[in-house]
């Protein structure tokens, strides 16, 4: 694949794992061993990194607005759930071929 957004088909072990792509895993920063958050979201598995000690240092700084990072944690999942939806909508058949 050439495209870390190109979707990709991964095989789930009879204990239920999966290996997430290297190429995602570099992106995203994810080490292995390590840990992820995954949840269910509109139907969906989520998988996201768990943030490192050194990403979460002053997170509760003084030197930022109350609510701040709530906001921008926030922003970021609403600009990947349009994402998601709007792949969602490419990869769905065309429904004029019906």
């Amino acid at each position: 694949m050439s495209s870390t957004t190109d979707p990709e088909i991964i095989r789930v072990s009879p204990k239920g794992q999966a290996t997430i792509p290297k190429s995602l895993r570099e992106k995203l920063g994810i080490e292995a061993p390590g840990e992820v958050f995954v949840y269910e979201e509109d139907g969906r598995i989520v998988v996201e990194p768990v943030p490192s000690v050194e990403q979460l240092h002053g997170i509760h700084a003084d030197d930022r607005e109350s609510g701040e990072v709530l906001a921008k944690t926030r922003e970021l999942r609403e600009r990947d759930r349009r994402r998601e939806d709007e792949r969602s909508e490419r990869l769905r058949p065309d429904r004029d071929a019906e």
